[in-house]
């Protein structure tokens, strides 16, 4: 049975995730400066035009529900506030000249913001199931907008972020990883790339 939400707390889970949004474009925009293998570089163009397009989703759904999108609660400055030091965190690396270091850092800063962004549209998708309210039409189709990019994204970078890591370490890796090569959108699907990878290692 469909309860009726706590507005305020959803105005603010809606303010933080425009903030993730945004900040996650500056995120996009530097790690594809910090990426050596070419095609995690492209991927993250993908990903950098898809965060985009999640903006402008949201934004229509301010729009809908005439919230305006240049109030900053609390709990959005701290959302900006990670974000921008993620980005600092990418350029430090940068900055230390170490190509690799800095793509596995870049790795890091994606995975750390994706999961914030995931539980985001999670949580989104959670009251437009179980709410009831004027916004849940509205919140269900934003949700049904994002919600697949927002998986791939996720698990797609996690798998970038250990293969690189491995090859880091001197060990063999997956590169592209299993999860792109099983085209993984689900937690259980990236679970079971995972552990196909020894059987992908005898392939290359």
């Amino acid at each position: 049975m469909a309860k009726k939400y706590d507005q305020k707390q959803v105005e603010e889970l809606l303010y933080q995730a425009l903030e993730t949004e945004q900040g996650g474009i500056k995120i996009y925009e530097t790690a594809i400066t910090c990426a050596v293998n070419d095609d995690l570089r492209k991927e993250w163009g993908e990903y950098l035009e898809e965060t985009k397009t999640h903006e402008k989703v949201l934004l229509n759904v301010f729009e809908s529900l005439g919230l305006d999108p240049a109030t900053r609660p609390p709990g959005r400055e701290v959302v900006g506030h990670i974000g921008n030091s993620l980005v600092s965190a990418m350029e430090m690396a940068k900055a230390a000249g170490d190509p690799a270091a800095a793509e596995l850092v870049a790795c890091e800063c994606v995975v750390l913001a994706e999961t914030k962004d995931h539980q985001n549209w999670e949580l989104i998708g959670h009251v437009a199931e179980k709410g009831s309210g004027p916004a849940i039409k509205i919140l269900k189709q934003a949700h049904e907008a994002v919600e697949k990019d927002e998986d791939h994204h996720l698990y797609h970078t996690k798998g970038w972020c250990r293969e690189l890591w491995i090859q880091s370490l001197g060990l063999p890796a997956v590169l592209p990883p299993p999860e792109e090569v099983k085209k993984v959108e689900t937690a259980i699907g990236a679970s079971r790339a995972e552990q196909a990878r020894d059987d992908l290692l005898k392939r290359h």
